[in-house]
């Protein structure tokens, strides 16, 4: 492996995955993420919590590529999978199994069988953060983990689904960091909203946009699950 910064750049899925969950180079998350393992939510106090940096989840040759923001306190923290034990994930899995994606509805722990089909989740930030927000330092201290698995999964992949601005945003960053020629001006967020961008050897990928399946989305009906299976049948049809 070459080193890129503070991380080195790792060969494999496997390898990534690995020191994804070691990473201790944030001390802010490290103490909220182990603080939270620790005190726990009452209705899970019977549960061990993970603790740890999340990695990515399914297809280690994904051409549907899905990227969040950081994991959840209760959730992935918890359970040590991305978008796993809580209502965003709930939320996210369901629509994954109604178009094709997911091997079953629901994703409750790492050990419940679930599959992704030509499919794989990352998080921009992999440690829970205080109220859902890293910081821009915690965001680029963690950048060169996505870069690794995107660069990793960039042979097979075909389209990129970002939830959220955020992951919009990211996603675009990183693109441009491996040599991809991404629309001028640079392309706005929305749900529904897609470009294209190619790489220098002529690879081109779709990336597609859609709300966040936070609770904020979801309770509002800004984000309704016809909504989220549009934008997974539009990934799938690429």
């Amino acid at each position: 492996m070459e080193s890129r910064g503070a991380l080195p750049k790792y060969k494999s899925i496997a390898a990534l995955d690995k020191a994804i969950t070691a990473c201790t180079l944030c001390p802010r998350l490290v103490s909220w993420r182990e603080e939270v393992a620790l005190t726990k939510r009452k209705s899970y106090a019977d549960h061990d919590y993970w603790g740890k940096p999340v990695s990515g989840f399914g297809d280690p040759k994904a051409s549907i590529i899905i990227v969040g923001l950081a994991p959840g306190a209760h959730g992935a923290n918890r359970t040590g999978r991305i978008f796993t034990g809580d209502s965003s994930g709930d939320f996210l899995f369901s629509s994954l199994h109604r178009t094709g994606l997911a091997k079953i509805p629901t994703s409750d722990s790492r050990k419940d069988g679930q599959e992704l089909y030509r499919t794989r989740i990352l998080c921009a930030v992999r440690c829970a953060p205080p109220g859902n927000k890293p910081t821009n330092e915690e965001k680029a201290t963690c950048a060169p983990f996505m870069a690794n698995e995107i660069e990793l999964l960039m042979p097979t992949a075909k389209v990129f689904v970002a939830l959220g601005n955020f992951a919009w945003t990211g996603l675009i960053a990183q693109l441009l960091n491996l040599g991809f020629e991404v629309p001028a001006p640079r392309p706005k967020f929305g749900h529904g909203a897609t470009f294209s961008a190619t790489s220098r050897d002529g690879k081109t990928i779709k990336v597609i946009g859609s709300y966040h399946p936070s609770q904020q989305n979801t309770f509002t009906k800004k984000l309704t699950p016809p909504m989220l299976d549009g934008i997974f049948k539009m990934a799938n049809q690429t």
